[in-house]
């Protein structure tokens, strides 16, 4: 059960989740002891790549990277707790990309220390935040884009970004995806019991924000399988007639 999830928990991953055309590459891989999903989303004709909370196995990390011979034009950080961050400042290192979170959960972050004690785990290297997201920011890479909404309950500056089908220089064929971090899970949302953690708002976030994206929005969660928005406004127990 992922430590994150509000009780009806997922059944953790069991394997990378990969979807690619001739064009683009989405890999998402669980790192770390917590399970976080880590996402790349790779522009191929460009070689450009938006890489989503490395919590850990940064090799792991590179390694995907280079089978696919994308660079890495930013690192995003869903939100700052430990199992979603433990890897930025080495996947900085490595790349050189600009790391990202939202302004509100910087004090987690700086804070790795008592969350490193809070599970009894080693405190990871941390380093600057090159850029605050804000709601509404788009994010470029390749011929792509992504929105920022900002979703906090979960953590103070949760954020998820949603990538529509017209996103970026190009129409998808694909349907509208999103990468909700700890907001949203297949059958479940983010606890609210961690550090600035709040029900009103996440509910609020839900309610506002993401259920107001189409139904048939993929949305990649920060533990566990994929789901979509109508399968959870339709069955999530928190979310049915909200």
């Amino acid at each position: 059960m992922s430590a994150d999830a509000i009780l009806p928990h997922m059944p953790d991953p069991k394997a990378a989740l990969d979807a690619s055309s001739e064009r683009f590459v989405q890999i998402t891989i669980p790192v770390g002891m917590l399970q976080c999903n880590c996402s790349i989303i790779g522009d191929l004709a460009t070689g450009e790549a938006l890489v989503i909370d490395p919590g850990d196995e940064v090799s792991r990390i590179l390694e995907l990277l280079g089978r696919h011979k994308l660079t890495v034009k930013a690192i995003v950080s869903t939100h700052a707790h430990i199992d979603h961050v433990g890897g930025l400042y080495k996947l900085r290192q490595y790349t050189g990309a600009p790391v990202m979170m939202h302004r509100d959960d910087v004090p987690l972050y700086q804070g790795m220390d008592v969350q490193a004690a809070f599970l009894g785990v080693p405190t990871p290297e941390t380093g600057e935040i090159d850029q605050l997201l804000t709601d509404g920011d788009l994010l470029q890479w390749g011929s792509m884009a992504a929105q920022v909404m900002h979703t906090p309950g979960h953590s103070p500056g949760s954020i998820s970004l949603y990538l529509p089908q017209d996103t970026g220089k190009i129409t998808s064929a694909a349907p509208p995806q999103l990468f909700a971090g700890d907001t949203l899970f297949a059958g479940s949302i983010g606890r609210t019991d961690l550090w600035g953690g709040s029900m009103e708002k996440i509910l609020d976030s839900l309610r506002s924000k993401l259920l107001q994206l189409p139904d048939e929005t993929v949305v990649h969660p920060g533990h566990g399988p994929r789901t979509s928005i109508g399968e959870e406004r339709q069955s999530n127990p928190f979310l049915v007639n909200k």
